[in-house]
């Protein structure tokens, strides 16, 4: 009896004295962190609202309306704007008009005159519209070409305060104008003082000089593996980008292409992204 008696002795002894284990109910279990909103994000190179394998009348909005209304994005940046053009409808202004055919509040900014009207990019919101600002994109002296613009507006959800901007790089050969207009844009964003997601036609693939520019201050979800996005009936490139700054605001939840090859020449790309504080 006295071995079984030493050895239960410490036994209670622990036991009395609670041991190194903590009584479950005391234990404090953390909070889980508070998850931001999460705003879905979508660019759209309209092609100026007309389908490539119809004669070029500029004019059906409808085809690129449908795709936004089926994907139901917060945010649009849209390019290849028209805005009382000849050859879209002197009364048409086609950013407008797809606010209207999508629910959604709009801005438009214009690159270049043209026909009597203007050419540019557009953002569609459903998050009211709280500011908005255009900002010019130039060309060389040297390569000359289309300035671009950027068309930024500031938005706020579930008490989350952001920028939201679409833009559309130059598209010639030489890669001059684009490299001009990526330093440019990144003096933008480096005076922003808000979280910032931009998306648009950067006529630009991930290994060019141009995106490499952009990739020192915005960060995109296809940094290592990007969709190809043109054209967009078996596409070979990507030249279209949702990227945002700074990259710890956000949460890249998803990021893809639609496969939708009537509208436009582009591949229509959606993004779901939370927002952090």
């Amino acid at each position: 009896m006295k071995p079984l008696f030493k050895l239960f002795l410490p036994l209670c002894i622990l036991a009395a004295c609670g041991g190194t284990s903590a009584d479950p109910e005391e234990e404090e279990i953390p909070a889980p962190a508070p998850q931001g909103p999460v705003v879905k994000v979508m660019s759209y190179n309209i092609h100026i609202g007309n389908p490539p394998s119809k004669p070029a009348d500029y004019r059906e909005l409808e085809a690129a309306a449908n795709v936004i209304n089926l994907q139901k994005p917060d945010l649009v940046a849209l390019q290849e704007v028209d805005v009382n053009t000849r050859r879209s409808g002197s009364t048409v202004d086609q950013a407008k008009e797809l606010a209207r055919l999508t629910g959604m509040h709009y801005y438009y900014t214009k690159a270049i005159d043209y026909q009597g009207g203007q050419f540019g990019d557009a953002v569609l919101s459903r998050l009211p519209i709280l500011e908005k600002r255009r900002y010019e994109l130039p060309v060389t002296s040297q390569l000359g070409g289309e300035t671009r613009s950027v068309a930024l507006i500031t938005v706020e959800k579930e008490g989350h305060k952001f920028h939201f901007a679409s833009t559309h790089l130059d598209h010639l050969g030489p890669e001059d104008n684009r490299i001009l207009q990526a330093n440019e844009l990144v003096k933008v964003v480096k005076e922003l003082t808000l979280p910032l997601i931009i998306a648009g036609d950067l006529n630009a693939v991930p290994t060019s000089t141009t995106m490499g520019i952009l990739f020192q201050q915005l960060s995109s979800g296809c940094q290592s593996a990007c969709p190809f996005t043109f054209p967009a009936i078996n596409p070979t490139r990507t030249i279209d980008y949702i990227m945002v700054h700074p990259l710890n605001k956000f949460n890249i939840k998803s990021y893809r292409t639609i496969t939708e090859t009537y509208a436009s020449d582009h591949l229509p790309l959606v993004s779901e992204i939370q927002l952090k504080k």
